[in-house]
């Protein structure tokens, strides 16, 4: 079992990587559909504005903190979480763990040239792993997708399509599925295609990775304008 707290009126998993993976992991074995945020200052800022969104967070099963800033207003508001859950941290250890368990993957995102790559590097990383399918994140209709989910019947659907698109996504499309944990996972399938850098291992552990991000991609600066709007709004609670 999970342990939650709740910060700024959303309820965020304490708990380690394992524990949250071996929750999964039983989750899967049952197959009881799942729905996972990975969530960081922007995602919440985002959703306090925009009840809609705000709806689709809330409904998850599970949501985590994807962001050294949730961390930080946790500790400041007196509920302090145990640590980060960052997301491609979970999506690599969800796909070691279906590199042993043979779990079935499916990966939706990113650009057409680019969707082929993630998954051609993530099978070369995890040669156990069966991916089942994928598609690239410029479709108009989602009739193909959902068929070939629920013909393929993976066990894990990565949506890096990015928010509030890839929640959407998923709130509005998991009735249609039997089974599978659905996560939404940014840009990670870019990381895995080998076209974005993660940060260097001391920048991710130093939790400067926000940083690493903005220097790379200045284009990301107006987005980073919700940091310090979240901070506001924590130190007001």
């Amino acid at each position: 079992m999970l342990n939650f707290k709740e910060v700024l009126g959303y309820h965020f998993v304490d708990n380690t990587m394992d524990e949250l993976v071996s929750e999964v992991h039983s989750r899967i074995a049952v197959s009881e559909k799942t729905f996972i945020v990975t969530a960081n200052p922007e995602i919440i800022t985002y959703a306090q504005s925009n009840p809609f969104y705000d709806e689709i967070i809330k409904n998850s099963d599970y949501i985590t903190p994807d962001g050294i800033g949730i961390v930080i207003a946790s500790k400041m508001l007196g509920r302090p979480l145990r640590e980060r859950l960052a997301g491609f941290d979970l999506m690599s250890n969800l796909l070691e763990l279906s590199n042993k368990e043979h779990y079935r993957i499916y990966l939706l995102g990113t650009k057409p040239d680019i969707i082929d790559l993630s998954a051609s590097n993530i099978k070369k990383a995890f040669p156990n792993i069966e991916i089942v399918g994928f598609h690239h994140g410029y479709f108009q209709s989602d009739e193909k997708i959902i068929k070939e989910i629920q013909e393929k019947q993976p066990d894990l659907v990565f949506v890096g399509l990015g928010f509030p698109k890839q929640e959407k996504w998923i709130s509005d499309n998991l009735p249609h599925f039997a089974k599978g944990v659905f996560i939404g996972v940014g840009g990670c399938l870019n990381i895995w295609a080998g076209v974005s850098k993660r940060a260097p291992k001391l920048m991710v552990n130093l939790n400067l990775e926000w940083l690493y991000r903005l220097v790379k991609e200045p284009s990301r600066s107006k987005r980073m304008l919700a940091i310090p709007l979240f901070l506001s709004r924590v130190f007001r609670q």
